[in-house]
């Protein structure tokens, strides 16, 4: 029988034992436990914590805090993409971003970079940044080829219309299904472009164009996705689904982060992205030493 968590597989009854491996890079992420990515926002406009780490210094100095509290990865982002945000420019996420990656770098940390456009990508590439996360799945002009010709990883994330556009009326006759055929094309692009398996991650984008009803459809068809064989990454960290759900504003959804990051991991998500690092540590280090394991249906 085969066993999961996460994205950690293994047949009962059989010393085989092969957990996913994860290439960024200089660095290899065996999943064997739950990644937790934590989020550095150098952004005025983010939906939770927009203005807080503006400054380059106080950036760095939450990225280094986030480490301390178990994060395995650090993404840090310039341009926000919450519903209705407006675009900047490239130099102006260039200037956010690349002083907190350089910085952060050569501390020798793990760091992503959430971007969409291929300048950027290409200027962190060069100072070192072991992933890119991506909100518009690699679908800039020569983004994919960029990612190629380097050893970094990725995450193609779907994302219905704009930031701008994507909450306007959002519309699907399966969004599992709809959502899963998307981010297997755009892995599929990954690979013929030259872009290895083991480089790609796979993001169901909650709340970028989608419902309440479409959100809560995605966590309860997790497992659809897992099944793919690509580690998949989870963002629910305080968004508003959450509101939603418990009335309670954005900066005050811990409780409510922690039990998706939870349901995500049960289900099948091998990277929870998190502004509350040190508590989703805790919850998920009592979810895997209480329930190790759970059969997968």
């Amino acid at each position: 029988m085969l066993r999961f968590i996460g994205a950690i597989y293994f047949y009962q009854g059989s010393t085989a034992y092969k957990p996913m491996i994860v290439h960024a890079g200089k660095f290899s992420f065996t999943l064997n436990h739950p990644l937790i990515m934590g989020i550095i926002n150098v952004t005025p406009d983010s939906f939770s914590d927009g203005g807080e780490f503006l400054s380059h210094r106080t950036a760095i100095e939450h990225g280094l805090k986030l480490v301390e509290e178990g994060a395995d990865i650090l993404d840090v982002g310039g341009e926000s993409t919450r519903p209705g945000a407006e675009d900047i420019s490239v130099d102006e996420e260039l200037r956010r971003v690349m002083p907190v990656v350089e910085a952060l770098v050569a501390r020798n940390l793990p760091v992503s970079v959430d971007t969409q456009k291929t300048r950027v990508m290409e200027e962190a590439l060069a100072a070192g940044a072991c992933m890119i996360n991506d909100v518009n799945a690699m679908q800039a002009e020569g983004a994919l080829e960029v990612i190629a010709a380097s050893a970094v990883a990725i995450c193609l994330m779907h994302r219905q219309g704009t930031s701008k556009t994507m909450q306007l009326a959002p519309h699907y006759d399966d969004v599992v299904q709809e959502v899963r055929a998307f981010l297997l094309s755009r892995a599929q692009a990954a690979v013929i472009a030259g872009i290895p398996h083991s480089r790609i991650v796979l993001d169901p984008g909650f709340g970028f164009g989608k419902t309440q009803t479409h959100n809560i459809e995605l966590i309860n068809g997790l497992r659809e996705f897992s099944a793919t064989g690509f580690p998949i990454l989870v963002g629910l960290s305080r968004k508003r689904m959450l509101g939603e759900l418990t009335g309670r504003s954005s900066k005050d959804r811990l409780a409510a982060s922690l039990t998706a990051a939870i349901i995500a991991v049960q289900n099948g998500a091998a990277i929870v992205r998190v502004h509350d690092v040190a508590a989703t540590k805790d919850a998920l280090t009592v979810l895997i030493a209480l329930a190790p394991f759970k059969e997968r249906a």
